[in-house]
């Protein structure tokens, strides 16, 4: 037998973290939609956490900025924690935005929030240790497989519109290293009340001071992507404003994603303890997921036009409002109707929170949905609506709730949703 067919029935051996890491559930529905639209198939596709272009541009003030950096050649490497013109302008932004107060060497930008996510529990899990967070979130349980440390899952309720209290945490605390948590939350676009968050807070700082100090402390990883993105009289609250002994403990992710519908550009900071950002400077530069220096370039120049980014993001809110609220009364409307369904009101962020209680109905073909997979499948083939299961979130399999994302989404697809929805509804029995 020659070494090339030897070769061929090899079985290839990987590591233990590449062998057990599972794929994005979202990305597997998103192929089986996507399979659907190749076929012709009208889709209402609202899987993706993400902005089509076309509907929702970036601002223009910054797309100038982006063409004008590589015009003036902006294309050689840029500083492993980011030019420190742009660090200085989070500096500022952040502290016009949300009060907070960093200097440029407690800032580090990355290529995007994911690598920021990444350099965060890098830079502060050890094999085994234990990673707290409330599902459903998003991709927390990824990136504690990768680190190998012990992933606590807290369920939360529609009762508290999914967030978690401070109840529910408390009792995994102890001994824990890291609590993750975002708000406004991706999948639900619910947001954190004052007392939510400062009860969460105390907790955390009660932990810490009952700990030695050769323990390693208890830390708070705080996703605020979407902080820009919220609407009415919400309000985005965060724990270091709330409780400053808090930013010994907290490091934040943010960055120009969401806020400017900028997914593509690839520029997200994170913020907190100079020490915790140096190590996580380190790994990253490393890894070398810097972001690229032409759009570091253009996003320091933007930032600094105050009434442009305001102008900016009224509109966007706006845009991104209208589409929620006009799913939301769809929703309501249906469910006045007699349809089992639900949705949660929109708070911010672009999703809206949807709930499908149609288990242990049947087609009219005669086929029973006994699984939240056959009401997700028939959600698709029936009413042309493809959304995320909360499961792919973290939350049980028979959870009968959704995450609906507009970025993608026009207008006039409300009204045909909602309308494609009640036929569908229509022939289950």
């Amino acid at each position: 037998m020659s070494a090339t067919v030897v070769e061929q029935k090899r079985d290839l051996k990987v590591s233990r973290i590449a062998e057990k890491l599972i794929g994005s559930e979202i990305i597997k529905l998103a192929a089986e939609v996507n399979e659907k639209i190749k076929n012709g198939e009208k889709i209402y596709n609202f899987t993706i956490g993400d902005f089509n272009p076309k509907i929702f541009p970036i601002p223009a003030e910054l797309k100038q900025e982006i063409v004008k950096a590589y015009q003036n050649d902006e294309t050689n490497y840029p500083a492993a924690d980011g030019i420190l013109e742009l660090r200085q302008a989070v500096s500022n932004y952040i502290k016009r935005k949300n009060g907070l107060d960093y200097k440029t060497d407690e800032i580090l930008i990355a290529g995007g929030a994911r690598p920021l996510i990444y350099a965060t529990f890098r830079a502060l899990i050890d094999p085994k240790d234990t990673i707290v967070f409330p599902v459903p979130s998003w991709n927390n349980n990824h990136y504690t497989h990768l680190m190998e440390g012990k992933q606590v899952f807290v369920e939360t309720s529609p009762e508290n519109n999914f967030m978690p209290t401070a109840k529910e945490l408390k009792p995994h605390l102890k001994d824990a290293t890291l609590v993750a948590l975002c708000s406004p939350l991706n999948p639900t676009g619910t947001t954190f009340s004052k007392e939510g968050l400062e009860e969460i807070c105390d907790l955390i700082i009660a932990e810490n001071a009952r700990r030695s100090n050769d323990q390693k402390p208890l830390y708070l990883m705080y996703d605020q992507i979407y902080c820009a993105l919220t609407f009415g009289k919400i309000k985005h609250y965060d724990p270091v404003t709330l409780r400053p002994q808090m930013r010994e403990y907290t490091v934040f992710i943010d960055g120009i994603s969401k806020s400017l519908a900028a997914t593509g550009v690839r520029v997200g900071w994170g913020f907190g303890p100079k020490k915790i950002i140096d190590k996580m400077k380190s790994i990253l530069g490393h890894v070398g997921a810097w972001s690229p220096k032409a759009e570091q370039v253009a996003t320091a120049n933007y930032l600094k036009q105050d009434r442009v980014i305001d102008s900016f993001l009224e509109e966007i809110k706006k845009k991104v409002n209208d589409r929620l609220v006009g799913f939301y009364e769809g929703f309501q409307s249906l469910k006045k109707e007699g349809y089992k369904l639900n949705s949660i009101a929109p708070q911010a962020a672009i999703y809206l929170t949807v709930q499908f209680n149609l288990h242990g109905m049947k087609t009219e073909q005669g086929k029973i949905l006994a699984t939240t997979k056959d009401v997700t499948k028939y959600l698709l083939d029936e009413a042309k609506l493809a959304i995320v299961p909360f499961y792919a979130f973290g939350s049980s399999d028979d959870s009968s709730w959704y995450r609906l994302s507009v970025g993608t989404c026009k207008v006039e697809d409300v009204e045909g949703t909602i309308n494609s929805l009640r036929s569908a509804l229509k022939k289950l029995s």
